[in-house]
């Protein structure tokens, strides 16, 4: 045995053992003795037997537990503490009713134009070259032309080169909190707000200021307050469909809001995250009432096109697009061209109107169920906004709700539910849930809706 752990310790995992008739005659041992040397060594978790095949070296040899507190010393303290990823990004087991994702379900996103344009674009120049830093200009020409449609007479739309693609709007958002705000200064943000900015934040080691906001918007009047007293020059919102209430700016909160950063020399980072999910109103993005370079435009498709094809854009205009710029180049250097000539192609077919106007009813429908649905089988759970477009319904719990049970007798019952405390950049105002209407299976949603009914009354 010690020579047999010898010969183990010194072979790869996999490598095959001589047979018993060879350990035989190299040891002169009875064939008892090297069986019994070979189940104590299976036992012990070297070795692994494979009937008609042999004894081999396990790829796993031991159990011992593995000590990396080294790490933490060579490491030493992080310089900002980015918490677990969001309940929104968790797997669901094969059966449950997931109502925690932030993804719309495949049968939402243009599969057929997804498929044609992802193999035309391998065909292309675009799988074998090197995109620029700011993207390929057609697709930049895109962007811009979406947004410059959108401008009023008498504002300047953007240019082509304002545009800078980015391999989806996260990473972005954490380039533009690194070049604008830069770490150990202010960030001022909504609240509630999207997760993921709140996790860039962290990572830029922005220090975030909550600014409270309600269906119509954050207090212009608290907004200012907020400038004044902090001194940050850059406030993150998302006044289109928000994550997670669902809340659209109005055009009055729209025109204060702006009022208020410009006459602080500030710029807005308008996260328009869900431009292609408006059900019973209209997308009308901030940054087209603007060309001083205060607004600052990151434009999605990751969610609307397919997760798998993450692209974005941001645009800006002035030294801010060239600090933005940089710090992309730095970071990724360029995006997939192959990704980037997929989108394009989806974006600028005839079928991709269809579809947007198509996923409208859609949308709709998915929303309008599961409000029902709460609504019949979980009162306790209060929906105040009901969103004009996005994915998401935000629904207020009883007080003394215990979020972290509530969440695990859905999950043990079946349904996944995202509990509302990750959306918060500082401390919730209460117990919140979000819940995911664009998921699949939405004829699962009464009954999901039932379990969630009966875990808000057992746990309040």
């Amino acid at each position: 045995m010690a020579a047999l752990r010898a010969w183990i310790a010194g072979s790869v995992p996999g490598a095959r053992l001589p047979t018993s008739r060879a350990l035989v005659a190299k040891y002169g041992a009875s064939p008892v003795t090297v069986q019994k040397a070979l189940r104590t060594l299976v036992a012990q978790g070297l070795i692994e037997t494979r009937p008609g095949a042999g004894t081999f070296v396990r790829a796993v040899r031991t159990a011992r537990p593995l000590d990396y507190s080294w790490q933490t010393a060579a490491m030493r303290s992080p310089h900002s503490r980015l918490s677990a990823l969001s309940p929104a990004l968790r797997a669901a087991p094969q059966g449950a009713i997931a109502l925690h994702a932030g993804y719309p379900d495949r049968e939402l996103l243009p599969e057929r134009l997804i498929r044609s344009a992802l193999a035309r674009a391998a065909r292309s120049d675009a799988a074998l070259i090197r995109s620029s830093v700011a993207g390929l200009p057609e697709l930049q020409s895109w962007f811009a032309h979406e947004l410059g449609a959108a401008t009023p007479v008498g504002v300047t739309p953007p240019l082509p080169s304002d545009v800078i693609v980015l391999p989806g709007s996260q990473s972005g958002l954490a380039t533009i909190f690194r070049a604008l705000v830069t770490a150990g200064r202010p960030l001022l943000m909504e609240s509630p707000t999207y997760w993921g900015a709140i996790q860039a934040a962290a990572q830029a080691g922005v220090e975030v200021i909550p600014i409270p906001s309600g269906p119509d918007g954050p207090d212009p009047d608290a907004l200012a307050r907020a400038f004044q007293e902090t001194g940050s020059r850059v406030f993150y919102a998302q006044p289109t469909y928000a994550n997670p209430t669902g809340a659209q700016w109005s055009d009055a909160a729209t025109t204060q809001i702006l009022d208020v950063v410009r006459a602080h020399g500030a710029f807005l980072v308008e996260d328009d995250w869900a431009h292609d999910f408006g059900i019973d109103t209209d997308p009308r993005p901030v940054a087209a009432r603007d060309d001083a370079g205060h607004v600052v435009y990151v434009r999605s498709l990751t969610k609307s096109v397919s997760p798998s094809v993450r692209i974005a854009a941001v645009i800006a205009r002035g030294p801010a697009r060239e600090r933005i710029l940089a710090d992309r180049g730095a970071e990724s250097m360029y995006v997939s061209g192959v990704l980037q000539a997929a989108a394009l192609d989806v974006v600028t077919q005839p079928g991709w109107q269809t579809h947007l106007r198509n996923l409208r009813p859609q949308l709709r429908a998915r929303r309008d169920l599961l409000l029902t649905s709460l609504r019949e089988h979980a009162p306790d759970a209060h929906i105040a906004t009901v969103p004009a477009g996005g994915l998401n319904l935000w629904a207020r719990l009883p007080d003394a709700t215990n979020l972290d049970r509530l969440v695990a007798d859905c999950e043990a019952a079946g349904v996944m539910i995202a509990a509302g405390t990750s959306w918060f950049p500082a401390e919730p105002t209460g117990p919140f849930i979000r819940l995911n209407y664009s998921g699949p299976n939405p004829g699962a949603f009464a009954d999901g809706a039932r379990i969630i009914g009966q875990a808000v009354t057992s746990n309040h």
